[in-house]
């Protein structure tokens, strides 16, 4: 059998693995994923610790500490949610130098309740960053507008980010401009900016899951036919962004005091719609220096049966173009599209974290010892 994560690897792909819980950490099970499936990094976010936390697996011990230190439960999620981060952060270390921490990241998110508040993003980013205390860390800003002078400003302070949450050209355009005015900050303090890292997580399936809503609504051959193009086209226009930005001659003056590019990361690759190849959002977003975050289920469909053919977005640009062009004329609106997304983005992990405060709480207090 082929073996197809490796094919990924060697066409420049990193694969991240979209999950993190402590019994992955415990069990062995992200060593092995590292040592024998090419993974080479962690995203993390708000539903994936709901999930982790909420099982309860592994989180016993340290729920009681807590409880009985009666600390609040922001403060309870941050030591259990930071000590994950900087256990799996500790196992990807190898990675990290052995690939000059291009790689062997663990990405943790900001209180999501901030996306709109940009002084306390900053400041949550900097105690993410203290807390953790690894420098394979990446902490995740979403890209919202009050999320992009956060970005600048975090960037700024040698803070490597992961910048979440882009679902639109214009905006991830935004993204990388702030990247780069958080370099040129840094570089006026005199920092090191080999030592900064980035990537900009740009959302594929719900893009589909939105558009291929308005096309069925529709129901004409012609919408039938656009279904499931809307994603990859958008994804694929990024990448000629990424091109674009990143051989201009401001990136260049920072490319030769060191700097390293904020690569595109595709986030979001597991397959909605039954009706597609469960691995189109692997295989159909194939070219060097970019990130591949995915559900385990996606990893291991593209372990499984998955073609890599080599680059698959070099020379597609006009043909992704043509298909968003295609839906703006039968009435589908791609800046309301994405601004839906956007929003209901920053609300799913809004409503992620509520639901984790509400667990832990519980927990904390059926743990809490009687008093006397």
């Amino acid at each position: 059998m082929t073996d197809a994560l490796k094919r990924l690897s060697e066409e420049g792909v990193a694969i991240w693995l979209d999950d993190l819980s402590r019994k992955r950490i415990t069990s062995g099970n992200l060593a092995e994923l590292i040592d024998q499936q090419h993974v080479v990094g962690v995203t993390t976010n708000p539903t994936i610790f709901q999930k982790a936390i909420s099982s309860g697996d592994g989180y016993e011990q340290q729920l009681a500490d807590l409880a009985a230190r009666k600390v609040t439960v922001e403060e309870a999620i941050r030591m259990i949610t930071t000590a994950d981060v900087r256990d799996a952060a500790d196992i990807l270390r190898p990675v990290f130098d052995s690939t000059d921490g291009q790689d062997g990241r663990v990405s943790i998110e900001v209180d999501p309740r901030l996306a709109h508040n940009t002084r306390a993003t900053v400041a949550e980013a900097r105690q993410l960053a203290w807390l953790v205390d690894r420098p394979n860390t990446l902490i995740k800003i979403p890209a919202t507008k009050a999320g992009l002078p956060a970005i600048a400003e975090t960037i700024g302070n040698g803070i490597s980010v992961n910048v979440t949450l882009i679902f639109s050209l214009e905006r991830y355009r935004a993204v990388m401009d702030a990247y780069i005015t958080g370099l040129e900050k840094a570089r006026e303090k005199g920092l090191d900016l080999s030592l900064i890292h980035s990537v900009a997580s740009f959302f594929v399936s719900r893009v589909d899951t939105e558009i291929d809503k308005r096309l069925n609504a529709l129901g004409t051959d012609e919408a039938k036919a656009l279904r499931g193009k809307a994603a990859v086209a958008n994804a694929r226009l990024a990448y000629q962004a990424y091109e674009e930005v990143f051989s201009s001659d401001r990136w260049s003056a920072l490319e030769n005091a060191g700097a390293n590019k904020q690569r595109p990361l595709w986030a979001s690759t597991g397959v909605k719609d039954p009706a597609y190849q469960d691995t189109m959002y692997v295989t159909d977003l194939v070219a060097p220096n970019t990130v591949n975050t995915m559900p385990e289920a996606t990893l291991e469909a593209t372990e499984d049966h998955g073609e890599i053919t080599g680059n698959t977005i070099a020379g597609t640009y006009g043909q992704a173009r043509a298909d968003l062009d295609a839906l703006e004329k039968l009435g589908i609106s791609y800046d309301d599209v994405v601004q839906v997304l956007e929003d209901e983005g920053v609300e799913k992990f809004e409503a992620s974290w509520n639901d984790l405060l509400k667990s832990t709480e519980a927990e904390l207090q059926r743990l809490a010892p009687s008093e006397g």
